[in-house]
């Protein structure tokens, strides 16, 4: 009763641990020519669509997050949330993936709660909420003997302060963390009812070098307000508080620099007139 079950799998990703291996082993095949400046990273943001279409961004971010580091705890921030929304965590229990269990770290749950008000998940009774789950199978694969958290968190200013005081926390237990946000970028064309460019090659070019390079450009400035900002006037992060809220923790965590790994659009794969942008960030 105390493991969560996943909603996507089979669908999204694939459910079984030897379908996953080996498209991440694709995902790393892919990815193994790219670079970022930054040589130590103690977080990143990552996309959350469909493996097929942004899978091998987010693999690609947390197997480089894993390459120099050997955390007792991985945060993940995330969830679709607007300003006004609650702060969500599951405190106690295990995140079922098709690799084995993620533990949650109940003592940084606890005293997290002690602090902040948030609406409690459990393992039976939880939100279907894709911008997580599909970060689990990469982080265990990666971070074995890693516990988790993972909280969920809106634009809104409170989670700057909430991202430091993960870092407070784990650092008076002791605990070596990294940090993840999870995020897609823009979601544009008739599907999202937004066509403000209309449709076409035209549309794509300002999604890509206008709409998502400014939010992105606020990442790598590792300005998480600019970054909240950014997703509510913009619509250009669908979630926006969980890559802010990286962000600020990754900063309280000593990162002064950013670098893009890689950036990329669901018309790449699947041309259309509805497609959403995705970047992989280290900091």
């Amino acid at each position: 009763m105390n493991l969560r079950k996943p909603v996507f799998a089979g669908s999204w990703y694939p459910a079984d641990e030897q379908g996953c291996e080996n498209q991440i082993h694709r995902f790393l095949e892919s990815g193994k020519d790219l670079s970022v400046s930054v040589t130590a990273p103690v977080g990143g943001i990552v996309p959350h669509a469909g493996w097929v279409y942004s899978g091998s961004i987010a693999c690609n971010v947390i197997h480089r997050l894993s390459l120099t580091a050997s955390p007792d705890v991985v945060v993940i921030f995330g969830m679709h949330l607007h300003s006004g929304s609650s702060r969500y965590m599951m405190p106690e229990g295990q995140w079922e993936t098709p690799f084995g269990p993620m533990t949650v770290d109940t003592t940084v749950a606890q005293a997290l709660r002690r602090q902040y008000a948030f609406e409690l998940e459990s393992p039976t009774r939880f939100h279907q909420d894709n911008t997580i789950e599909l970060q689990m199978p990469f982080v265990r694969y990666f971070f074995k003997d890693a516990r988790v958290l993972a909280i969920g968190v809106p634009p809104h200013a409170e989670s700057l302060s909430l991202a430091a005081s993960v870092v407070a926390i784990t650092r008076e237990l002791s605990l070596d963390i990294v940090v993840i946000g999870s995020t897609d970028l823009t979601h544009y064309g008739p599907n999202y009812g937004f066509t403000s460019q209309g449709t076409g090659p035209e549309a794509v070019e300002w999604v890509r070098d206008k709409n998502d390079r400014r939010v992105i450009d606020a990442m790598l400035r590792m300005d998480p307000e600019a970054v909240m900002h950014e997703g509510l006037k913009h619509d250009n992060a669908c979630c926006s508080g969980a890559a802010a809220a990286a962000i600020a923790a990754g900063k309280a965590l000593g990162a002064q620099t950013a670098d893009q790994l890689i950036y990329a659009t669901s018309y790449d794969k699947s041309p259309g007139e509805s497609f959403v942008g995705y970047t992989g960030i280290l900091f």
